[in-house]
């Protein structure tokens, strides 16, 4: 069974920085790269649910701007821009038992453990 869900992306060095920080701690996480596996908007929904954030929170601003996602749109907008366009979807988030963390810096992912 895994230990908690890591939404990663192996070419970022964050993400591969909390992954490793994971391991080191024992822990062999699910890995789920978003980019190939987005998540849709309902999960997305619950993930800022257990992050206690908000879609605005979340969103990478170039990367939002290249995709066209309005960083001031209504919630359900951001939500759906982010479940079409996950590059725009700050990383690495791991969840653990029904808590999230946004792993900026890496480190952070250990506030769940």
């Amino acid at each position: 069974m895994a230990d908690g869900i890591l939404y990663h992306n192996p070419r970022c060095s964050k993400s591969r920085q909390a992954l490793a920080i994971l391991k080191a701690s024992g822990l062999e996480p699910q890995i789920v790269e978003y980019l190939k596996t987005p998540p849709d908007a309902v999960t997305l929904q619950r993930l800022l649910g257990q992050l206690g954030l908000k879609a605005k929170d979340v969103l990478r601003a170039k990367e939002a701007v290249a995709a066209g996602i309005d960083p001031d749109a209504s919630e359900g907008v951001l939500i759906a821009g982010l479940a079409a366009h996950p590059e725009a979807l700050e990383r690495p988030i791991f969840v653990r038992k029904g808590k999230a963390v946004l792993g900026r810096p890496p480190e952070k992912v250990l506030e769940i453990l």
